[in-house]
């Protein structure tokens, strides 16, 4: 089935320019200039994706992710920030955007990160006739909702967290090096390099650990890198 695209971006030229290349790749896409239009749409038709510009006319590109994860149903969003711009996008991350951008950027590097985001969906939808909850522990995960439960708390988790940990969990016991979870969880060479992925595990352990300084599920292997515990029981 076509995978389809929303492009939210106030420059015409940047926004056909994407535009052209997605659909060469087999994209359908939609365009939107304006943020209040942008939402009106979202809330008519579904979407696969959304590329989504920081500064756009009427609501910024901010606010329409914090509305949009404040939502039942998940879409993946792919921001697109200003160079200079460091502090939006770490905030756009923590909103819950997949991936980010900086402008100016490469077309097929753009169209390469979509591919991934779309890799890592695929990857991390429960297929049919498997467990849409993954219980281990206090720990509860549920793959449908993109949900997380500690001890019957929700936990509150970035898109990024969520795949780690949910890639983690299920490949229980499987030891993984850094330079192989950017692989298979950011999808391909990240920016932010082998750190990135300390720092991500470091901040899950922070919200999913009783004790984050003796944790249970996601394990240091020295030398080497992380696996998840080993144990991991699943329910309907």
């Amino acid at each position: 089935m076509q995978r389809k695209i929303l492009i939210v971006e106030d420059d015409p030229d940047i926004a056909h320019l994407v535009e052209f290349h997605l659909r060469d790749n087999g994209y359908a896409t939609k365009l939107e200039h304006n943020g209040n239009q942008a939402l009106a749409r979202i809330e008519a038709e579904p979407f696969d994706l959304i590329i989504l510009d920081l500064m756009l006319p009427g609501v910024g590109g901010l606010d329409i992710c914090r509305q949009l994860r404040s939502k039942p149903d998940y879409v993946p969003i792919l921001m697109l920030t200003a160079r200079s711009a460091e502090f939006d996008r770490v905030i756009g991350l923590e909103m819950g955007a997949d991936d980010y951008l900086t402008k100016p950027f490469s077309v097929m590097e753009l169209v390469a990160r979509v591919k991934a985001i779309f890799r890592r969906v695929d990857a991390l939808a429960p297929k049919r006739g498997e467990h849409n909850v993954i219980q281990t522990g206090e720990l509860c995960i549920n793959l449908e909702r993109r949900e997380v439960v500690v001890e019957g708390k929700p936990v509150v988790l970035t898109a990024k967290e969520f795949e780690l940990l949910t890639f983690f969990a299920q490949n229980p016991g499987h030891v993984f090096t850094r330079a192989q979870l950017l692989d298979k969880v950011w999808g391909y060479g990240h920016e932010g390099y082998e750190h990135t992925v300390n720092s991500h595990i470091n901040r899950l352990r922070t919200k999913i650990e009783l004790n984050p300084a003796k944790p249970k599920h996601i394990l240091t292997v020295w030398s080497v890198g992380y696996k998840f515990r080993d144990q991991a029981g699943l329910l309907e």
